[in-house]
């Protein structure tokens, strides 16, 4: 299972673009709320730009859980001020602990990166983040491209590469010949 976490004031397209893909491809995505309170039961999550939402899951829905064994990734929009409520969220610093000791994979766009790096997931790992956020990337190997893949984590720098940050996000969970026929269908591969 993918896990998507959605925070007030994420970046839409960041989230949107890469869920819908990935669903396309016949993957699991489930969603979760993360607002500002961590005691909030309202699954309805708006975005940067002010369009709302509707996660699969709320934040206290899931935290009153342990980590489903079936997590095979997790994936953070970025945005603000989104990036730093996941990066202040304990759910998502429990979700991320549980994907890098079962080597699961974690991917970030954006400003999203951060939560990434100030937890020392990035060390030694080539990443991207958007403009502005690389003193965020503790230890990482900062790339100058739109996203960059280095064992299980992905990044990418920012909205506009939210279909091949899309796209790479199938290729690492069903090959490339999948992110393909996906492109393909979504007429990508015209651009």
């Amino acid at each position: 299972m993918i896990y998507t976490f959605l925070a007030d004031g994420f970046e839409e397209i960041e989230a949107l673009c890469p869920i819908d893909m990935l669903r396309r491809a016949g993957l699991e995505v489930t969603t979760i709320a993360v607002h500002p309170d961590p005691q909030s039961t309202d699954k309805l999550v708006t975005g940067s730009h002010g369009i709302g939402v509707m996660a699969d899951k709320s934040y206290t829905e899931m935290a009153a859980q342990p980590v489903p064994g079936d997590l095979e990734m997790v994936i953070l929009p970025g945005g603000m001020p989104g990036s730093r409520h996941l990066d202040g969220s304990a759910l998502v610093e429990r979700y991320l602990k549980t994907a890098a000791d079962k080597g699961a994979y974690m991917a970030a766009i954006c400003a999203a990166p951060m939560v990434l790096g100030k937890r020392g997931y990035l060390s030694g790992k080539k990443a991207v983040c958007y403009p502005g956020f690389e003193e965020y990337l503790e230890g990482a190997d900062v790339q100058d491209c739109a996203v960059a893949i280095d064992g299980n984590v992905i990044t990418g720098c920012g909205m506009g590469a939210a279909m091949q940050f899309g796209g790479a996000l199938i290729r690492m969970m069903k090959g490339a010949e999948k992110e393909e026929a996906i492109l393909s269908a979504i007429l990508a591969d015209r651009v």
